[in-house]
């Protein structure tokens, strides 16, 4: 047996018997998730409950005065920017921007693939989010809305933690950068569906987790799952020797996307900058 099949092995094996550790919620996301969840919240309580974490106290006072969220008027409490963002807004955000926490480890090889993994991430997640937002400024009612679509994208390869994780066990035999690569591409998908079921996550974000790389799925309407697909074929993440333009056809053709060239112009640069500097 190869190693990388030994590794895949393991991995497949202790996805059947329920014995794969699975990583953990951020605290403070299950908190917030949990308290946005309460009829009786307020946003007084959401934004004293945020407080007590510097970093994400910082990143949702950035979100709230970004220009993606289309407001002129800078705001300078959390107070205040809780009211701006909303309740299931925050619920996401919060949750998303607290996926980094889970992206560290002691060994300079794996954390140097989880800081890969992670800035991929982010990179996709704005891409599918300025795609979004193209696609919903032509359309009154949509399906797919910011704060979901966010945390989409940072979920979306949630599944190479616990592959980077088992990897780490054992550096001596699986520690090869390629063998790791080839795991996380055969393996993430089911193992990602796996920890977002256990986090209790909806059906929507699970099947971008399971389906966002599996060409033979198709959304029966347009789905988070659709922009991520159009986001990584933008980054050459399906794993295909097909164009690009070849690649994007069907979501012209399906009207979320304007045209092969979507990213060329002007409009859609503006916005990318904008969600950039919304998740750095």
């Amino acid at each position: 047996m190869s190693v990388q099949n030994a590794l895949l092995s393991v991995l497949v094996e202790k996805v059947r018997t329920d014995t794969l550790v699975l990583p953990s919620l951020p605290e403070i996301a299950i908190k917030i998730r949990q308290l946005a969840e309460d009829p009786d919240v307020n946003l007084h309580k959401m934004a004293d409950l945020i407080s007590h974490d510097p970093a994400l106290s910082a990143r949702i006072m950035k979100i709230a005065n970004s220009a993606f969220v289309g407001r002129s008027i800078q705001i300078t409490t959390l107070q205040q920017a809780t009211t701006r963002i909303g309740l299931r807004y925050i619920k996401n955000v919060v949750t998303a921007m607290a996926m980094e926490q889970l992206f560290v480890s002691k060994s300079a090889l794996i954390k140097k693939y989880m800081d890969n993994v992670w800035k991929e991430t982010k990179e996709l997640t704005a891409l599918a989010l300025a795609t979004m937002q193209q696609y919903n400024s032509n359309f009154k009612y949509t399906t797919v809305n910011f704060d979901t679509m966010t945390l989409a994208g940072l979920v979306h390869n949630i599944g190479a933690l616990p592959v980077l994780t088992e990897a780490e066990k054992q550096l001596e035999i699986f520690g090869d950068e390629q063998l790791i690569k080839d795991s996380i591409a055969t393996i993430s998908a089911p193992i990602g569906a796996t920890i977002l079921r256990s986090w209790g996550f909806p059906a929507d974000l699970v099947e971008v987790a399971e389906q966002w790389k599996n060409t033979e799925f198709e959304p029966k309407h347009p789905s988070y799952t659709d922009f991520i697909r159009i986001a990584a074929i933008r980054l050459g993440l399906m794993g295909t020797d097909t164009d690009i333009e070849s690649q994007l056809k069907p979501y012209v053709d399906a009207g979320l996307i304007p045209s092969t060239e979507y990213y060329k112009s002007p409009e859609f640069a503006t916005t990318l900058h904008d969600v950039q500097q919304m998740l750095m």
